[in-house]
């Protein structure tokens, strides 16, 4: 992930991209006494999270921080009072909002195109850990944290149903599954989607104390309902993130793994399938699409949607931020504990409010 964030910020163009800690420090404590820094990316396992952000804006630093933010909503919490005292610009990388259709369907909905939103269902689903030799420091919660399926992306998913719909996840009932009681360690580090296995020689049988599937069914503002699930032992998905959003006016739907496409549903007249042109999308979505009808956006796109306004904000102190800061990284944490524990209590959970 700090690959995808460098080359990002060179193609920004806007950013010098200063120090590569893990490359040039034993300690990023001693890089946040450079003073010549303003700004921190943290891409680290989870656990670490919480401590760098915590030091970075104490150090006066701006943060942007990979998700999830912190391990609990407790720590989170601290790091949105704390970035308030300082006066910081921080984000949370709920990236995946910024790709020009997701923009388009929130836009379509803020219009009243969708009429009421009734129903939202959908799935994100991959298939890099479907095998027991598959390995990832992700599925081990020393480094990840309590959850693996739902932090890692189903978040991602419920922060993208909140954005576009504009209504929050009120309660749900969340199941958990882990179809791999252990599984076979590497002892050599593996890269994260490498597609490489390990013979038994190899690797150690370790326990896995982290889901590989979820499903939640939820309630979305006063009267919607929906469902989705989140699966890292789909064979055949790579990084299928879908949602259907199903109003009283008309639905549409997407994909992220044709991220340039866009179905609408009617029902009284043909369907359609748009496909992404800055010319046809809705004029508050059109920023998000930089290049010409036909040329695909993708994945390092909304990245670099994410980066600039980011950036932005720090260049003009007193402008709204436009991007997911550290409230909403809380937020997705405040859901993540809701279905925990609702697994936990083989039962519905209440989802907080409060920030």
């Amino acid at each position: 992930m700090g690959r995808v964030h460098l080359e990002t910020l060179e193609r920004l163009g806007t950013v010098e991209a200063h120090t590569v800690s893990a490359r040039s420090q034993a300690d990023y404590r001693r890089v946040l006494e450079d003073p010549a820094i303003g700004a921190v990316h943290i891409c680290t396992p989870n656990t670490l999270h919480f401590p760098m952000a915590r030091a970075a804006l104490e150090a006066g630093k701006h943060v942007l921080c990979e998700k999830p933010l912190a391990t609990s909503s407790e720590d989170a919490r601290q790091l949105v009072a704390l970035a308030a005292a300082k006066g910081l610009r921080n984000c949370t990388c709920h990236n995946l909002r910024y790709y020009p259709m997701v923009q388009h369907m929130r836009r379509m909905r803020e219009d009243g195109d969708l009429g009421e939103v009734l129903v939202v269902q959908g799935t994100y689903s991959q298939d890099w850990l479907l095998y027991d030799t598959d390995w990832n420091w992700r599925i081990d919660s020393r480094d990840n944290g309590p959850s693996r399926v739902l932090a890692d992306i189903g978040s991602h998913w419920c922060d993208m149903v909140e954005h576009v719909t504009g209504h929050p996840i009120t309660a749900l009932c969340a199941d958990l599954q882990t179809f791999h009681p252990t599984r076979r360690r590497p002892k050599r580090s593996l890269e994260t989607f490498a597609g490489k296995t390990l013979a038994a020689e190899d690797s150690i049988e370790t326990t896995v104390d982290t889901e590989d599937f979820a499903s939640v069914v939820f309630h979305l503002g006063a009267r919607a309902r929906g469902a989705f699930t989140a699966s890292q032992v789909s064979a055949g998905c790579k990084n299928r993130l879908s949602l259907e959003i199903y109003g009283t006016r008309s639905a549409v739907a997407w994909n992220q793994e044709r991220p340039d496409e866009l179905w609408i549903g009617n029902r009284n007249t043909y369907n359609q399938l748009v496909i992404k042109d800055p010319s046809l999308l809705k004029p508050g979505a059109r920023s998000y699409a930089e290049l010409p009808g036909g040329h695909s956006e993708g994945y390092y796109d909304t990245f670099k949607q994410t980066f600039r306004r980011f950036y932005q904000s720090i260049e003009q102190p007193g402008s709204t931020p436009e991007y997911p800061q550290f409230a909403d990284g809380l937020r997705q944490l405040i859901i993540l504990e809701a279905e925990l524990a609702s697994h936990r209590q083989h039962g519905w959970a209440e989802v907080g409010s409060e920030l």
